[in-house]
């Protein structure tokens, strides 16, 4: 079996997620990948270090059977994508994931580096059959450091028109170590959905605000946007996704998971502005240097259950604060994402 599914995480699903969930979900926000297709010359570790001990690949088919083991009674649509690892082959990445959408008949989005010209991009996502891109700021030039990596440093402007052209999906996860209320993050955001009106942008995780110093004034400016959708994929604030909520409302709102990572076993806690996993001892090795990680006791840990079900109890929470309808909440985990999926392949088509 992939995983245990103990009677921890029955009795936490039964009692906060079995009567909230719609009947149908689309999660957009996916990786697969193969061990395999790693092999460049390593880049920069740029991100959270901490995702790489939940799995070291995610084939199609550990995806599907996670959500068959988490969802029994539910069913799952995932948008994938390849991992955003710093030593991956984008050919065979997206080759895969490509291969494995036609396969399973399932939405994709394409691997993106910043090397790549305006023309090698469209050929890409028009050869393997995706709807879109995902870039990520570990490809963003070596020379740069870190926390001072901007959007299109990875995200280059001849991206953004080649997408915008096609009507493409971009799935943005925002760099900076302010995250979602760093100025330039936002100036950027609110460029992009300017000067792009056709693509399709989501930004990953709500900008990366796991807790609420995170924020700052950012939805003061993003209430003000039209297009851009969110989704809540590996965020466990229902604090943040109310405010998300209140400021662009559930129809900009779409579930994601980020999948693997989200058979974590944990719990997150926020401390002086930083997120914490708290973990069973030894289930991750030796977490003592990682400033996103802590282990708490045996006792602890045996209550601990799935990362992904933290997400969606934080979300039952959000909701529930915010009033929304059954009909808003089956759009923000189907309906939204499915008019999206359907508005990308028609652009592509036209």
């Amino acid at each position: 079996m992939l995983f245990s599914v103990k009677e921890v995480d029955r009795a936490f699903y039964a009692a906060h997620l079995t009567d909230f969930l719609p009947a149908r979900m689309i999660d957009v926000h996916t990786h697969v990948w193969l061990s395999a297709h790693s092999g460049l010359p390593r880049r920069q570790v740029r991100g959270a270090k901490w995702p790489a001990r939940v799995a070291q690949e995610c084939p199609i088919e550990d995806l599907l059977e996670t959500y068959r083991l988490m969802f029994p009674d539910r069913e799952v649509t995932p948008l994938i994508f390849g991992s955003a690892r710093e030593d991956v082959v984008f050919g065979e990445a997206n080759g895969y994931v490509s291969a494995s959408a036609k396969r399973h008949g399932l939405p994709a989005l394409l691997l993106s580096t910043p090397e790549w010209s305006a023309e090698e991009l469209e050929r890409e996502v028009i050869a393997g059959g995706f709807l879109g891109l995902k870039p990520y700021l570990s490809y963003a030039p070596a020379h740069i450091p870190e926390d001072q990596i901007t959007i299109y440093d990875f995200l280059p402007r001849h991206h953004l028109e080649v997408a915008d052209a096609h009507g493409w999906i971009v799935m943005l996860h925002i760099p900076r170590p302010l995250r979602l209320r760093d100025p330039l993050n936002l100036q950027q955001m609110l460029e992009i959905e300017r000067h792009y009106p056709r693509l399709r942008l989501i930004i990953a995780h709500i900008g990366r605000a796991y807790c609420i110093e995170d924020v700052g004034n950012a939805f003061d400016v993003l209430r003000e946007t039209e297009r851009m959708r969110f989704d809540f994929s590996a965020n466990t604030n229902a604090q943040v996704m109310e405010l998300l909520i209140r400021a662009v409302g559930p129809q900009r709102v779409l579930f994601g998971s980020d999948l693997p990572i989200l058979r974590m076993r944990m719990r997150r806690i926020c401390e002086n502005g930083r997120y914490i996993n708290l973990v069973p001892p030894g289930l991750y090795g030796d977490v003592s240097d990682d400033p996103h990680m802590r282990v708490v006791s045996a006792e602890e840990g045996e209550r601990l259950s799935f990362f992904m079900y933290e997400e969606l109890y934080a979300f039952r929470r959000a909701a529930e604060a915010t009033g929304l309808t059954r009909a808003e909440i089956e759009d923000v985990f189907y309906g939204n994402a499915a008019q999206l999926l359907a508005e990308a392949r028609g652009a592509g088509d036209a």
